[in-house]
């Protein structure tokens, strides 16, 4: 495991070297700004599926990086959900501190039958109602941005709370922004979340684990 992590930083980093030199110099079409939000994104997910607490500092200036892109591509829903984006991440930031038992470190759980059906019920309200608003004011893709706008911020209230299922509706959204961006041209954007898709994969496989380690704890004391 920790080789496998080692590798993953190490190629991560000489990723992000390549890139941010061909997006200064010029030397591939690659937007500086889209560049940054690709290297800011693929470190907070990675930091995720280790349940590194710094994850929500790094995911804070994706978002800012994000916002600036996804403005001048017109993908108003994806803009408004970063703002939304930096207030959840500072409030996942204290969940994950104090959120535990007695104000102690947040441990992972399952969501309850009872989260999910509310969660369910908003998130197709909050689908209709946004998909609605941004066909009026000329988004360019109103239902699918509506979806995983909807989609990802069910995610996040659901990664705040370490609730395990949150990397399927990570995966969801994230195979619906990979056709999204296509169609608008945001290739190294698509490429992001094809690689999230992979992390989300390996984060979901990592919280198993500490779960099952914090259930043999329970049952061991």
């Amino acid at each position: 495991m920790l080789n496998l992590r080692l590798y993953s930083w190490i190629i991560l980093i000489l990723a992000s070297a390549i890139l941010l030199m061909a997006s200064i110099f010029k030397y591939a079409p690659l937007d500086l700004t889209e560049t940054l939000g690709f290297i800011t994104g693929a470190v907070c997910v990675l930091m995720v599926v280790e349940q590194n607490i710094w994850n929500f500092p790094v995911g804070i200036a994706n978002n800012i990086f994000f916002i600036m892109l996804f403005f001048s591509s017109r993908l108003y829903g994806d803009m408004a959900l970063q703002l939304v984006y930096i207030l959840l991440a500072i409030m996942g930031w204290y969940e994950w501190i104090y959120g535990g038992r007695n104000r102690t470190r947040l441990h992972v759980s399952h969501t309850s039958v009872k989260e999910i059906a509310i969660l369910a019920i908003i998130g197709i309200a909050a689908t209709a109602a946004l998909h609605e608003y941004f066909h009026r004011i000329n988004d360019s893709a109103p239902f699918l941005d509506a979806l995983t706008t909807v989609l990802s911020l069910i995610a996040q209230y659901m990664l705040n709370l370490k609730r395990i299922e949150n990397w399927y509706i990570w995966i969801t959204a994230d195979v619906l922004y990979i056709w999204l961006y296509i169609q608008k041209n945001l290739n190294l954007t698509a490429i992001l979340y094809a690689i999230f898709i992979c992390m989300c994969i390996a984060g979901l496989i990592s919280w198993f684990k500490s779960l099952k380690q914090q259930e043999a704890e329970k049952v061991a004391s």
